[in-house]
């Protein structure tokens, strides 16, 4: 497992394999689409317990730093926070390794590169 210093994600799509803050339907995981203009990042995603969901932040080095802002299915509430992921690379393919809280509680979550 190594890690990317210099990297874009722009047009790259994740799929979400693992989160502590829920559990990830593998038939219909959290899909996470990219764009990156310099150290700009923003994108979308949806599936599995998220309506809609849009975030913005910074790439630098192999660290990206994101808010996000999504509706859940369950009950059509908004979440909204902070997040931090660490990017790496796993048999070619980049995965996003991150941390967030939910109301003061930490989690982490995995995204692969699809």
């Amino acid at each position: 497992m190594t890690t990317h210093s210099a990297l874009s994600l722009d047009g790259l799509t994740f799929d979400m394999l693992s989160s502590t803050a829920s559990a990830v339907d593998p038939d219909s995981p959290t899909r996470f689409v990219y764009h990156q203009h310099g150290e700009l990042v923003w994108g979308s995603y949806t599936g599995d317990t998220v309506t809609e969901g849009r975030f913005v932040g910074r790439l630098s080095e192999a660290t990206l730093a994101i808010s996000f802002a999504h509706e859940l299915i369950a009950d059509h509430s908004v979440v909204r926070g902070d997040a931090t992921s660490r990017v790496e690379e796993r048999e070619g393919r980049i995965a996003l390794i991150e941390e967030f809280a939910i109301d003061g509680a930490p989690h982490e979550s995995v995204c692969l590169q699809v």
